[in-house]
């Protein structure tokens, strides 16, 4: 790895940094990260970083809060330091869901959140699969956005019969995203279409496209309490889906996720480490854990040289 390159990392997904380590032959920076019996954060870094390339490896995941305040005060030892470049690698982006005012009188909390990222002396951001691409536009400093796509499909190129397989779109909102999917693995597409026929009734779910003997695959770019996900599978079986396995790049698996999924038809849910999942897989052997450490990896490299990142994904 050339000179000059410093990695960091939190509390948050330290395996993931690990991993993205050992690819880059460049070992973690020792840094101390603990809380006082009060519930506030220190941050010491234990290591010369000035003039250093910095970049922090910090998902914004549970304990979001927590995770999020190290990744600030990092950011500000770093300035502080004088590293001379501070990149804020975020394979998940807390918040990112509260991107737009839906009702009266309510936050604007992703770009609130890019505000302090920013504040706090990051120069840069590169970051996975953003619930919301327009997120990019919140920061004022250049955000490099990344897609689980390639990973994710490499595993179903090699697991799955693509000419009896249909990509399947939870929700009108994701059929950009499965339309590009379906398009590279060369297959059909599906739409659910959920709609509530009057108040207090509950929705009724209907399957645009050819379901009936196929294998269908669900795609999403996150599954947090798993309803979504387990509803369209259970429509899917009731149209005549041969079988229904899911995928999505930011497993959050919040809640009743893991039980709604164990009970669920799902024969298998593809997902990716931006979140670590350790625990969760022991409890739900329907998990299958892809790694994106090589994709970030490649990128942070990428970035230290000046190089492009966009030509990973022609």
């Amino acid at each position: 790895m050339p000179e000059g390159i410093k990695l960091l990392t939190g509390n948050s997904n330290r395996s993931l940094a690990e991993e993205i380590s050992s690819i880059l032959q460049e070992p973690l920076t020792d840094t101390t990260v603990t809380t006082f019996s009060d519930g506030e954060i220190m941050i010491q870094i234990n290591e010369n970083v000035r003039g250093a390339d910095a970049f922090v490896i910090q998902s914004t995941c549970t304990p979001v809060n927590s995770n999020i305040m190290e990744l600030l005060l990092i950011i500000d030892a770093l300035k502080r330091a004088s590293a001379s470049r501070i990149t804020a690698v975020i394979p998940y982006y807390g918040y990112g869901r509260q991107d737009r005012k839906v009702q009266p009188r309510v936050p604007i909390s992703s770009k609130l959140v890019a505000d302090l990222i920013e504040t706090a002396g990051a120069d840069r951001v590169l970051t996975m699969d953003l619930h919301a691409g327009q997120i990019q536009g919140f920061f004022d400093i250049p955000v490099d956005h990344l897609y689980a796509m390639p990973v994710l499909l490499d595993y179903i190129r090699a697991n799955y019969h693509n000419g009896d397989l249909v990509i399947v779109s939870p929700d009108a909102g994701g059929v950009e995203r499965a339309r590009a999917f379906a398009k590279r693995l060369g297959c059909s597409l599906a739409i659910i279409d959920k709609r509530r026929e009057r108040a207090n009734v509950s929705q009724v779910m209907n399957v645009i496209g050819d379901v009936k003997g196929k294998a269908t695959l669900v795609l999403d770019d996150m599954i947090d309490t798993a309803g979504t996900t387990v509803k369209a599978a259970d429509v899917l079986m009731e149209k005549g889906a041969l079988s229904v396995s899911a995928a999505c790049t930011h497993a959050v698996l919040s809640g009743p996720a893991l039980e709604r999924i164990n009970e669920s038809p799902l024969k298998e849910v593809i997902v990716t480490n931006t979140i670590p999942l350790d625990s969760k897989k022991e409890k739900c052997s329907k998990l299958k854990v892809l790694s994106i450490a090589k994709l970030f990896a490649e990128s942070i490299k990428r970035i230290h040289e000046e190089s492009s990142i966009s030509s990973l994904f022609v």
